[in-house]
């Protein structure tokens, strides 16, 4: 994100004033007499307001969804959030919140939300989230936690004489990035329950994440020091929490078409495509999946990039190229998990010079994409 004062740079200000007054802690938990977060986004929040707009306009829905995720918001001992939504406007696909309660949406990002109040719901709730569970001072204690040396050390010298010791940055950050991919998770759960309670279908998230990865944002895969997890991980870790917040949702909303945020939307779990023999050893790639709240059929399309070489990918939707580089299937996805196979030989047919086979996507009957994944680069010996 490049946005003049966005996330990682209000992340920076927040975490370097406290850690120039705070004495440190030994928890990540936040101590009730723990301020320092409020007080610092209270002198930080003329500049952001001066970054954004109010939720107004084009952006009503979302004002809309606000207002009625904070009414189910329980009331949190020492945190009165003044709550409010505010819109970024540089064509970003982005969303944070400050410590006192104000949500910030980039307007790339509330534009694929559009007039979904379901999928503002998914955006918001997440958001709202990280402030309840005072996201940004639990962030800031767990570093000065790693800073203090409770992290992995290494000992220099003797065993038995005095020695320096230093500690290991590696483990450190690693550290850090499964501490924050947990609270990425955690947010995600906790917004998940709130949405259902406040009358919007939870596979609204899954529909979001995936609509993101077809857009290339977010990590495209699993690492060690990510501060975010990857939308497989995400998929792979919440299938629990949406099934617990689906029951909430139905046990509240028996009519789903009456809910606030309406029937939900069709979504599609794609899974690694593989490389196989079949029982004639011949070569096949096999897109498993899995579909939800799908009513007639997908299309499934193998893509290939004319301007990709190997090892790199188009992030580009189907549409954008000739169709002379697709190869498309029609599948009704009725199975727990359903499995479409591309026959090799039809590929090599359509393989052009200079061209990679790259990405998967599967798309409505409307065009709209569902989800998406990145092929495996073929060995060569398979394509001729």
């Amino acid at each position: 994100m490049h946005s003049r004062f966005h996330l990682s740079v209000f992340v920076s200000l927040l975490l370097w004033t406290l850690s120039a007054t705070a004495q440190i802690l030994s928890t990540s938990e936040v101590p009730p007499q723990f301020k320092l977060d409020l007080e610092t986004a209270a002198r930080l929040k003329p500049e952001l307001m001066a970054q954004s707009v109010a939720a107004k306009g084009r952006y009503a829905a979302g004002q809309l969804v606000f207002d009625s995720l904070v009414q189910q918001v329980a009331p949190v001992s020492n945190l009165k959030p003044a709550w409010q939504l505010r819109i970024v406007e540089d064509g970003l696909l982005n969303a944070y919140a400050s410590p006192d309660g104000t949500l910030y949406v980039e307007n790339g990002l509330a534009s694929v939300a559009g007039a979904s109040t379901g999928l503002w719901a998914a955006i918001l709730s997440h958001e709202i989230a990280h402030v309840v569970r005072r996201d940004w001072a639990r962030r800031y204690l767990y570093e000065k936690q790693l800073q203090s040396g409770s992290g992995a050390a290494i000992v220099l010298g003797d065993p038995g004489l005095p020695s320096a010791s230093w500690t290991d940055s590696a483990k450190a950050s690693a550290d850090m990035g499964k501490f924050c991919r947990q609270m990425e998770l955690e947010a995600d759960r906790d917004g998940l329950m709130l949405m259902a309670k406040a009358g919007y279908h939870p596979d609204f998230v899954p529909a979001l994440h995936h609509l993101l990865h077809v857009l290339g944002k977010g990590p495209s895969s699993s690492s060690l020091y990510a501060m975010h997890p990857c939308w497989e991980e995400r998929d792979r870790e919440l299938s629990g929490a949406y099934a617990e917040a689906g029951i909430e949702f139905e046990h509240r909303w028996p009519e789903w078409y009456a809910s606030p945020g309406g029937n939900p939307p069709v979504v599609v779990f794609a899974d690694v495509p593989t490389l196989r023999k079949n029982g004639a050893k011949q070569w096949e790639i096999q897109v498993p999946m899995r579909c939800q709240n799908l009513v007639g059929a997908v299309e499934v399309v193998l893509r290939a990039d004319p301007t990709t070489t190997a090892g790199t990918r188009a992030a580009q939707l189907p549409g954008a190229q000739s169709r002379e580089y697709e190869v498309r299937q029609l599948t009704g996805c009725t199975s727990p998990r359903t499995t479409v196979v591309f026959p090799l030989a039809e590929l090599t047919d359509k393989q052009k010079p200079g061209t990679q086979w790259t990405d998967v996507y599967v798309i409505d009957s409307w065009g709209a994409v569902l989800a998406r994944a990145d092929l495996p680069k073929l060995p060569r010996q398979t394509l001729h």
